[in-house]
């Protein structure tokens, strides 16, 4: 096992190496309250390693310039960057090695925007409760670039996530060409998982996610 520390503009994080060589990588990006220290998050990552996966899982733009706070919609393209930029690091570490790129709510749905902006630059998508739309907003949907996503994806969603329900997410995979899968993650919400469940439902995740590609 090896974890380093990485700080190359514009990328920053922990990079997930495991020892018998590399199978897949994934880049992982936190939620809007969040940063790269997200127990569910370092949990997973750890939870791929022990399969034959590397994983980096990063701060993104907005939680390098500011500690705590959330997001600005005008930051969003550059946050997007920032992932972009993690995903061709891993990419000229391990050439022709299948990539997929996620992370958690707001980091899962920036992941989703940039694999439908360049369909070419991930094989997969693992998506931790997709923030589908604002709690008690069901009329605001995020779904306007699903037709574009070719990649194959994951969804995990808890069953008691107000960022969408699981009726109004399966209605919303069908905008997704590709057929994507939905694991339910029954009475969980937002977080999925909080300690001490994280590993847990990590190693759920996980077995489900080194299929995907």
């Amino acid at each position: 096992m090896s974890i380093e520390p990485v700080n190359a503009p514009p990328v920053r994080g922990y990079l997930h190496v495991p020892e018998a060589g590399t199978k897949t990588v994934f880049v992982l990006a936190h939620g809007a309250g969040s940063n790269c220290e997200a127990p569910l998050l370092a949990a997973l990552a750890h939870e791929l390693e022990a399969r034959g996966a590397a994983c980096l899982r990063i701060d993104l733009p907005f939680r390098q310039q500011r500690p705590t706070g959330p997001p600005r919609p005008a930051g969003a393209a550059g946050d997007r960057a920032g992932l972009w930029a993690a995903a061709e690091m891993l990419r000229a570490r391990w050439p022709g090695r299948p990539l997929v790129i996620g992370g958690q709510s707001y980091g899962g749905r920036q992941a989703s925007m940039l694999a439908a902006e360049a369909p070419d630059l991930a094989a997969g998508l693992l998506l931790l409760s997709y923030p589908l739309h604002p709690p008690g907003a069901p009329e605001q949907l995020r779904t306007t670039h699903f037709p574009k996503l070719r990649a194959r994806a994951l969804f995990v969603h808890g069953s008691r996530d107000p960022f969408g329900s699981i009726p109004e997410l399966r209605a919303a995979l069908k905008l997704v060409p590709e057929e994507p899968q939905l694991m339910i993650m029954e009475g969980a919400g937002h977080e999925l998982a909080r300690r001490p469940r994280a590993a847990a439902v990590a190693a759920r995740i996980a077995e489900a996610s080194i299929e995907l590609v």
